[in-house]
């Protein structure tokens, strides 16, 4: 049975709607092999994206490899992941794998399991320390096999942020740029959840990464889009929902696609036959109430400053923090603390910084804020 919506997870297929410019982009630079980075707050879809355009490539002259590298937290366990999707990645039977890297395997006793079917489907673990493999080998891994193989190789890297968190990532991440940006047969498509952290690898003209490749950022899909969409889903289940109420809808959660298609499901269950105002709050306060534990989490140990300063943007104040005025009426403390207020709350990612302002990063826990300090 199809799912009328799908949320918390990648969307492929007819889940995934809109993006007709990035695809063709990011399609544009996977086959001419320009690096990308794509930079966007969580929730709009970055994953699904990276996907739609690996399903649209089907020549056997580009490989795409994907990897997710959020449970690293070092650099040799960066290494260790990468040269384990690379290598199995581009080759799924192990009797062909074993002889593409037969020079790079000299100094490992890798780890090999197998499942037990007809493709004969392995998975590997090489345990790769400093002792047998330099940063710049292993980096340097990808360019080798694409040479071998005639191929281009296309690595999306996905929570790239990582590397931003790694003991001296800065000079990780000079060895990362030193050698992939002289590769000829290897591009790379880096993104990652956490925006604020995203920003300082990317858009800081000191750090290595500054202008490695095609900066791509993501917007929220319109409601034109999301409406003949959810009206579909709704049809399909012998419901009506109207374009207003898609409206409101999309609205409530600021057009972020998971949230979207969450509320459009807690909707689609509340509606009896034409979804009414009453069952779409009803769906709402039901949102809230499925995220309530995760908000207390991320709220309960903020300082009063801290909640002071959230509640300043619930007022509508996105700039001028520091002004006198704002300062006193809302107990922010000092300058120097209005700043480290910023960062913490940047870091946390429960604020966002826009071109116009500071806002609270997610839709829903603005909504819970305003019922619980606003």
């Amino acid at each position: 049975m199809q799912k009328p919506f799908i949320f918390g997870t990648a969307v492929k297929d007819d889940y995934f709607i809109g993006r007709e410019k990035e695809i063709l982009r990011l399609r544009a630079n996977f086959e001419n092999g320009i690096n990308t980075i794509l930079m966007s707050p969580r929730r709009l879809g970055k994953t699904s994206l990276v996907n739609k355009v690996r399903s649209t490539i089907s020549t056997d002259k580009i490989l795409i490899i994907y990897m997710d590298i959020f449970s690293c937290r070092s650099e040799y366990e960066f290494y260790n992941k990468f040269s384990e999707e690379i290598l199995h990645q581009t080759e799924s039977r192990f009797d062909e794998w074993k002889h593409l890297v037969t020079d790079f395997m000299l100094r490992l006793t890798p780890k090999v399991s197998f499942k037990i079917d007809p493709t004969n489907e392995y998975s590997v673990s090489l345990g790769i320390s400093p002792k047998t493999h330099k940063p710049e080998e292993i980096l340097q891994l990808p360019e080798t096999i694409a040479q071998k193989k005639g191929v281009h190789i296309i690595i999306c890297i996905d929570e790239f942020q990582q590397i931003g968190e790694f003991e001296d990532s800065l000079t990780i991440q000079r060895r990362m740029r030193t050698v992939w940006q002289h590769q000829q047969n290897v591009s790379y498509c880096l993104f990652g959840n956490q925006k604020h952290l995203m920003e300082n690898l990317f858009l800081k003209s000191s750090y290595p990464f500054y202008k490695f490749g095609d900066l791509i950022h993501l917007d929220v899909i319109p409601t034109e889009t999301w409406i003949p969409y959810i009206q579909n889903r709704f049809e399909q289940n012998g419901k009506h929902i109207t374009a207003e109420r898609i409206t409101q809808l999309c609205t409530a959660v600021e057009n972020q696609s998971s949230y979207v298609q969450h509320l459009a499901w807690l909707t689609l269950l509340n509606t009896e036959q034409e979804t009414t105002e009453q069952e779409l709050q009803t769906a709402i306060n039901e949102l809230l109430d499925e995220t309530s534990n995760v908000f207390i989490e991320q709220t309960s140990r903020l300082t009063e400053y801290q909640l002071n300063f959230l509640k300043a943007i619930l007022a509508d104040i996105h700039n001028d923090f520091g002004h006198g005025a704002i300062r006193n009426e809302y107990n922010l403390g000092s300058y120097s603390n209005i700043a480290r207020i910023k960062t913490t709350l940047l870091e946390r990612e429960l604020i966002t910084a826009r071109k116009d302002g500071i806002y609270i990063a997610d839709p829903v826990l603005k909504e819970w804020l305003i019922r619980m300090i606003g």
